[in-house]
């Protein structure tokens, strides 16, 4: 009896050291963690997102404001003349043909651009990851060599070769050269991630009769859409975004948003009034696409970080 009052009372003591015991003895990343957890650092993270969105807030008062107004003073004044706001710049740019005609083409580029990265890179993605074919490490590290040959390198002889095949300033040429060089980092992302899947897995739908095409379509795809839809996001505003290759591959006639935008600008400097609410509208869609898919996004960026 005296043995176990012993050991129960040895007990009580390291439970009452181990619940007595000091915020000096924590581990280091205990410590970060209680620090990163107070109301200054969470108040600072606001700040530094506040910081981040001041642009974007600008921007779109600006572009309820009238072009005298913009010309005369700050967009902060909003929050002191609230009657300032107007949607007329917004009337203008339904109006404006080429603004809203280049907001189309610009869709009918980015996703048969996004479309194509996403299907064949998971396809090439589950080729190299499970999938036996000669050369397979001597291919995948061609892929990853890709990664690092800049736009810039390949613009001059890409754009000999669409002349000689009658695909320069033609939007299937820009969609192709989007492809062509999201493909090395889409099909580096996917493999990774499909390298990952428990091999148990896959070899217990072989056993019940899944051929290959079964086995991407029903296992690998389900588990890798975390990966897929991060990678969809990126190429998404990759292309939207793009500028450099649009300039100069895509139709003069019909350009895409970005081109649009700079040819107001250098036509009619002053042109403010549909200038704001174009680039605005120009950058509220990727950011749409964005939340739509932002759990899925946190969740693949997640599954990597684990990985």
């Amino acid at each position: 009896m005296t043995s176990v009052e012993g050991v129960v009372v040895g007990r009580r003591g390291g439970g009452g050291v181990r619940a007595g015991r000091s915020p000096a003895g924590r581990s280091p990343a205990g410590r970060l963690a209680a620090r990163t957890g107070g109301g200054a650092v969470r108040v600072f993270l606001v700040l530094v997102a506040l910081f981040w969105l001041m642009p974007s807030v600008g921007l779109l008062l600006s572009s309820l404001r009238s072009p005298q107004q913009i010309a005369e003073s700050g967009w902060w004044e909003v929050f002191t003349k609230p009657a300032e706001i107007t949607f007329d710049n917004y009337s203008q740019l339904l109006s404006n043909g080429k603004v809203m005609g280049s907001l189309l083409t610009t869709a009918e580029i980015t996703v048969p651009a996004t479309v194509l990265v996403v299907v064949i890179g998971s396809l090439a993605g589950y080729a190299f990851a499970w999938m036996d074919f000669p050369g397979r490490d001597g291919w995948f590290m061609v892929v990853v060599g890709l990664l690092v040959v800049p736009v810039q390198v390949a613009l001059i002889p890409v754009a000999k070769l669409f002349g000689a095949v009658g695909l320069f300033e033609t939007t299937a040429g820009v969609i192709l050269f989007h492809t062509a060089f999201g493909l090395p980092f889409a099909v580096f992302l996917l493999r990774n991630f499909f390298a990952e899947i428990p091999r148990e897995l896959l070899e217990a739908a072989r056993l019940d009769g899944a051929g290959e095409l079964r086995l991407f379509t029903r296992v690998v795809m389900p588990l890798g859409g975390p990966a897929i839809a991060s990678l969809g996001i990126f190429q998404f505003l990759w292309v939207w975004n793009d500028m450099l290759v649009a300039l100069i591959f895509a139709d003069s006639g019909s350009p895409p948003i970005t081109v649009a935008l700079q040819q107001e600008v250098r036509q009619f400097g002053n042109n403010i009034d549909v200038l704001a609410p174009g680039a605005f509208v120009s950058m509220v869609v990727p950011l749409i696409v964005f939340f739509a898919f932002q759990r899925q996004f946190v969740s693949g960026v997640m599954a990597g970080a684990v990985k």
